[in-house]
C-alpha cells in the first residue's frame, strides 16, 4: 500500500491570511503607489531572510532587488522559509508562536501602508 503523505504548509493561517491580504493588495495599486512602496516591502524580504540566518546559522546574503513584477513572490518565498526555518529550529516551540504573531502584524502594517 502506497499513502502519499501531504505536506503541510509551515505557515500558519493568520499568516497565510495577510500575506494573501498584501499580494492582492498590491496587485490592486496602480504601479506608481506600488513602486513607491518597493523600498519598504524589499526591506522587510531582507529582514525575513536575516531571520532565517539567524535561525538556521546559513550564511547571510542579501535578497536580489529584482523588481517590483517578483516582488511578491520573493515576500511569499521568504514568509514560507521564515516560518519553515521557525518550525525546524532547534531553539524552543515558542520561536514558532512568535515569529507568527510578529509576521502576520508586519504583514497587516504593510497591507495598511499601501492603503
Amino acid at each position: 500500500m502506497n499513502v502519499q503523505q501531504t505536506r503541510r504548509s509551515p505557515v500558519p493561517q493568520e499568516v497565510a491570511t495577510e500575506l494573501q491580504r498584501v499580494v492582492q493588495r498590491w496587485h490592486q495599486r496602480p504601479l506608481d503607489r506600488a513602486l513607491s512602496f518597493t523600498g519598504r516591502v524589499h526591506a522587510l524580504v531582507q529582514s525575513l531572510a536575516d531571520g532565517i540566518t539567524e535561525a538556521t546559522g546559513v550564511p547571510a546574503s542579501v535578497v536580489p532587488d529584482c523588481g517590483p513584477a517578483t516582488l511578491m513572490d520573493q515576500l511569499t518565498v521568504m514568509v514560507h522559509d521564515t516560518c519553515a526555518a521557525a518550525v525546524t529550529s532547534t531553539r524552543t516551540s515558542t520561536l514558532a508562536s512568535t515569529l507568527a504573531s510578529t509576521l502576520r502584524k508586519d504583514l497587516a502594517d504593510l497591507r495598511r501602508e499601501l492603503g
